[in-house]
């Protein structure tokens, strides 16, 4: 049967935000307001940098202003695998500092407890089950890498399980699975699109005021502040923390380390108690491949299947529009790929497509900054691994807004920046030799093409 029948139903919206206890959207603000902290943003970076910051000071004055409404961008359109890693995964990490890996396994580790205490503290329902990841061999030269990878963890005092063939299949049973490494306790699978919304109620319940339809389109200085102008009105700010992530900064200098790469997935109706015996998967972790192009997947708590990645598409020009949020080739493609791997499940159907753009650096994990003589702060780049690390990144913003030096501002990490990409044309052809040369590796055993290394030697290798 052709896979794409599969999708005759599916409906071209998020899965995460269609569930009916979706909030209704605050009020635009109208006229001027005044504050302490102006946040701008209503994704989980601005959500959690407008939480600490009242957490840090009850009496602070908190406004958070959000262009369309809380969670309906990245935040709401992930796969919720909450990660502990800040550095896009420890080899990444070993990669680009190697010498403070160890302290920042160890903060990404105390980052993840803390949002799962938040989760409880709050009263968040957000379907929080800290079930680990297994990265999953399906070539023999994956089962090296891994191998490899649960070597370097170990130096860093963190266990990763290794499984053999018949041990991952007893863990989740499909034909083309090799072998794969687990991290039991460094990924937590969630709702994103709750956890956005309850961070929300959090908020306002620390007195944070929250306008949604604001959009900011201008910032400068005022006074010993910054005034930032919306559709309607303006917010004169002591300081301004900024969370925009994949949309254009207001700080205009920052706009060329950013560029929006679309990532796409897919649900299942929820499965049967057959289906579900059929792929065992009892233990409930995430799960992704260990290709250049990856697919990433887990259960949902009605145990239907998100299946997402593989392609990760660049439109020329830093295009981000609602029009690239549907890819009909790209679904079709991933509902064979799924069959592949689960061939057990032939009959299923999608229930959901959707798509959305990831704001990708050069060095594949978050930066951090000030702007205005200290009176901004910035963090962006999360390359797919916001919904944990944006936590950490509320915590260095907030740390840099203070002007206060702390463990998380003296790391190598935050005082370095990743490359900023070139203007077009060239991005647009490095971005796509390199997806292409990262699809050709995975077809030739993982080998990489000298454009690969060469992007290896400047620091811009990515082997996801």
């Amino acid at each position: 049967m052709d896979p794409a029948h599969s999708l005759a139903d599916a409906q071209p919206t998020p899965f995460w935000l269609e569930d009916p206890g979706r909030p209704r959207a605050n009020p635009a603000l109208v006229g001027d307001e005044h504050c302490d902290l102006l946040v701008v943003g209503g994704g989980y970076s601005g959500l959690w940098t407008a939480l600490i910051a009242k957490e840090r000071d009850p009496s602070r004055e908190v406004v958070l202003i959000e262009g369309n409404e809380v969670g309906w961008a990245a935040t709401g359109r992930n796969g919720g695998f909450c990660a502990a890693s800040l550095t896009h995964g420890i080899g990444n990490g070993l990669e680009r500092w190697p010498e403070e890996l160890g302290k920042l396994q160890q903060l990404g580790a105390h980052n993840l407890d803390e949002i799962e205490a938040a989760v409880a503290r709050y009263g968040i329902d957000c379907d929080f089950e800290r079930t680990g990841e297994i990265d999953v061999a399906t070539e023999p030269y994956q089962l090296d890498e891994l191998h490899e990878l649960a070597q370097r963890a170990a130096g860093l005092g963190v266990h990763l399980e290794l499984l053999d063939r018949d041990a991952m299949r007893a863990e989740v049973d499909s034909p083309t699975f090799a072998g794969g490494l687990w991290d039991r306790d460094g990924v937590a699978m969630l709702h994103p699109a709750k956890l956005a919304w309850g961070l929300k109620r959090a908020c306002e319940s620390l007195g944070v005021r929250i306008h949604e339809h604001t959009r900011a389109t201008a910032m400068t200085p005022n006074g010993g502040g910054m005034a930032v102008r919306t559709g309607y009105g303006r917010v004169f700010a002591r300081r301004v923390a900024l969370g925009s992530g994949v949309f254009p900064s207001l700080v205009k200098r920052l706009r060329s380390y950013v560029v929006p790469v679309y990532d796409y997935a897919m649900v299942t109706e929820p499965l049967s108690e057959g289906q579900l015996a059929s792929i065992g998967w009892k233990r409930r972790q995430g799960l992704g491949d260990g290709a250049n192009q990856f697919h990433y997947f887990r259960l949902t708590a009605d145990n239907r299947i998100l299946w997402g990645g593989y392609d990760a598409i660049y439109k020329f020009g830093k295009r981000v529009a609602a029009e690239h949020d549907q890819r009909p080739e790209t679904f079709r493609k991933l509902a064979a790929q799924f069959f592949t791997c689960f061939p057990q499940l032939e009959g299923l159907r999608f229930t959901h497509t959707w798509g959305g753009a990831i704001d990708t650096c050069s060095r594949f994990s978050a930066f951090y900054g000030t702007a205005h003589g200290g009176r901004v702060g910035y963090a962006l780049g999360y390359t797919g691994l916001g919904v944990g690390a944006t936590r950490f990144g509320a915590e260095v913003m907030l740390d840099l807004l203070a002007g206060e030096r702390t463990e998380r501002t003296e790391l190598e990490m935050v005082r370095s920046r990743p490359l900023p990409f070139p203007p077009e044309p060239f991005a647009w052809a490095g971005i796509e030799l390199t997806r292409r040369s990262l699809a050709r590796a995975d077809r030739n055993g993982g080998r990489r093409n000298l454009w690969l290394k060469a992007m290896d030697k400047v620091g811009l290798g990515f082997d996801s």
